[in-house]
């Protein structure tokens, strides 16, 4: 058993992890299609799940399921309305977030749908020596 006294240095009570490492894990909460469309739904408006479930296209016990993960994450925050439970972005730049990606997106695809119509007009884009 080790003792303490004064003289030995205490090691911090909690484990510090370093910050990519949060943020792969708050990537990992993004990355799945169901959350992304609540994401991108809650980014327009608060919304009941009822409300919800038709937009999603799922069951209501999966949605429930996808919007715990992101309550438990803090990305989203509920609230009872009578016999519904309402949703919001607990942060706006969740949305700024979703937009940056659809940004990116966009043009990542456009670069790939170039290169792929340069394959099929049999074009090289590459010179040779």
């Amino acid at each position: 058993m080790i003792s303490l006294n004064a003289d030995t240095p205490r090691q911090p009570s909690v484990v510090t992890v370093p910050l990519y490492q949060h943020k792969a894990e708050f990537f990992k909460t993004l990355g799945h299609p169901v959350r992304i469309r609540v994401l991108e739904l809650l980014s327009e408006r608060e919304r009941a799940v009822a409300d919800m479930l038709p937009e999603v296209g799922i069951e209501a016990a999966h949605l429930s399921q996808q919007l715990a993960i992101l309550r438990r994450a803090g990305v989203v925050a509920s609230r009872r309305d009578g016999a519904s439970v309402v949703y919001r972005l607990t942060s706006p730049e969740v949305a700024d977030l979703l937009k940056a990606a659809r940004s990116i997106l966009s043009t990542l695809l456009t670069d790939r749908a170039e290169l792929l119509s340069d394959l099929h007009l049999g074009s090289d884009p590459t010179p040779t020596h």
